[in-house]
């Protein structure tokens, strides 16, 4: 058996627990051995070798959480380059993805990808993942590689690009981020360390596995550990503590909309029974911030220590963390390091000292290089090997961070980044819209919602403006709210600000 502090890739992963342990449970679903895990990964890597896929491929994998997702990516890590996309992309979403990826297999579930599948080019070779009784997943493959055989993959090496997913930034194009077997493998290990995880824990895992979130700290932080990934089919707020006591699951981690709701339905006048959480250790929350409120109420009334933690796609993704007892937790901060280095720095690209505020900027081996063909984005977001996260912050004397605002312009709603530029680009299209300007408003529920203004060169109203914005655009990515003025609020250089409008517009 293979520690997983040695462990250089993601395959190697697997070794870190016993054989015949559960590494992936279902509630009222299969389950799949550690055993079986590697082995069926081993034989979608060996089919798509079969098919001519290497290294240097990348493999779009569209499906819901699942047996069938993670062996998808574990196979497809193993032999090429995987890259999970979001289920509620519409069909020009798929194109742009796939195409900016160059995409040379999709692979979809069979009950599920219709708008995948329909914006794949001709070329791609589709393959059908379904979920058999017994645990085992079966691969139909169509379309060019179709008589193509199986053959035996070789192990990846750590410095191979493992996944890439894209992320927002301050221009309409999303930047591609390539996370390598070593990126990925180091993550997992700072945050088996940090929480003490074991081959005891059963992780519940409920954030998508097209996010860095879901899938690095819920998944293969609880492979590393040797412990048991419980994926329901599907999250809800009304059996989620039943679940939590029937697979014993010891910690989950979410975003804090995610926690508001199960607090809302805990705080009901039907109250939540103490019995259905005696199996967890702790709850952990990141990927947007989460009030000191929050946090101590929840503390209160489930009974275990609530951690905050930090990430981001570029970092693969925990930075820095709350520390479980004996440790502090901060209410108000992210915590401190874990295994990385943080600093602050200003525009000049000095470090600053302690309780300076400014740019967080951070550096070790779970932080990518450099993004993919973009080197706009590269020579402004990396400075003397320090990588800047565009969130502004302050370190205090004993080196916990508290983020006290945002430099870029993204708008974050439950931990999705979303670019107000591709907003824009939307509703630009429209030929009634002479301006548009999107920005995020604040919502107790998502942290931030999209909201847009816009100035109009012919007759249209506010709900077609909507409809036709979720048309075109994934739901959480549409505008809940679309202003109709006269003019766009610009500064004396004519330059539009999108706080400046958020504050004149929505008064926020």
């Amino acid at each position: 058996m293979t520690d997983q502090a040695v462990s250089k890739t993601l395959i190697e992963l697997l070794d870190a627990a016993d054989p015949s342990s559960v590494a992936i449970r279902v509630p009222g679903g299969p389950s799949v051995t550690y055993d079986s895990l590697k082995r069926q990964v081993y034989s979608l890597a060996g089919q798509l070798k079969g098919l001519g896929i290497g290294r240097n491929d990348r493999v779009a994998i569209v499906m819901p959480n699942s047996i069938e997702s993670i062996i998808s990516f574990l196979g497809v890590s193993a032999v090429a380059t995987a890259a999970p996309l979001n289920q509620a992309y519409k069909e020009d979403e798929f194109k742009f993805y796939m195409e900016d990826i160059n995409s040379r297999v999709l692979i979809t579930g069979s009950q599920e990808g219709d708008a995948a599948r329909a914006a794949a080019a001709e070329s791609t070779i589709q393959i059908d993942a379904s979920l058999e009784d017994s645990g085992e997943v079966v691969y139909s493959v169509s379309g060019s590689g179709k008589d193509t055989s199986s053959s035996s993959p070789d192990n990846p090496n750590p410095d191979d690009v493992a996944l890439v997913l894209h992320t927002s930034g301050t221009t309409s194009r999303p930047k591609r981020v390539p996370l390598t077997h070593a990126n990925l493998v180091t993550s997992t290990r700072n945050i088996v360390k940090t929480y003490g995880l074991n081959s005891d824990d059963n992780s519940m895992c409920v954030m998508p596995l097209f996010h860095i979130h879901g899938l690095v700290a819920s998944t293969l932080s609880t492979f590393a550990s040797g412990g048991t990934v419980v994926v329901p089919q599907r999250f809800g707020v009304l059996g989620f503590w039943r679940l939590v006591q029937e697979t014993r699951a010891t910690w989950y981690s979410a975003v804090p909309t995610i926690h508001q709701s199960l607090l809302h339905r805990a705080s009901g006048a039907v109250g939540l029974d103490s019995s259905l959480l005696q199996s967890l250790r702790f709850i952990r929350s990141c990927s947007a911030p989460l009030s000191s409120a929050v946090m101590l109420e929840m503390e209160k009334r489930f009974g275990v220590p609530v951690v905050e933690a930090y990430g981001m796609t570029e970092a693969s993704h925990q930075m820095t963390s709350n520390l479980l007892p004996p440790g502090d937790r901060v209410p108000g901060t992210v915590g401190v390091e874990t295994g990385v280095s943080m600093g602050i720095m200003d525009e000049a690209g000095n470090l600053l000292s302690l309780g300076s505020r400014g740019e967080v900027v951070t550096r070790g081996a779970n932080v990518i290089d450099a993004y993919e063909d973009n080197p706009e984005a590269n020579a402004s977001s990396f400075t003397n090997g320090w990588f800047r996260t565009g969130d502004e912050g302050v370190v205090d004397a004993r080196g916990y961070l508290s983020l006290v605002g945002r430099l870029k312009e993204m708008i974050n709603r439950s931990g999705e980044k979303i670019s107000p530029l591709e907003i824009d680009d939307v509703l630009m299209a429209h030929p009634a819209v002479g301006e548009a300007v999107a920005f995020g408003v604040p919502s107790t529920v998502h942290g931030e919602e999209p909201s847009a203004a816009v100035v109009l060169s012919g007759e249209v109203t506010e709900s077609d403006l909507i409809a036709y914005c979720r048309e075109r655009l994934a739901d959480f990515k549409c505008p809940r709210t679309i202003h109709i003025v006269e003019s766009i609020p610009r500064t004396a250089t004519g330059k539009v600000q999108r706080r400046i409008v958020a504050q004149v517009i929505a008064g926020s």
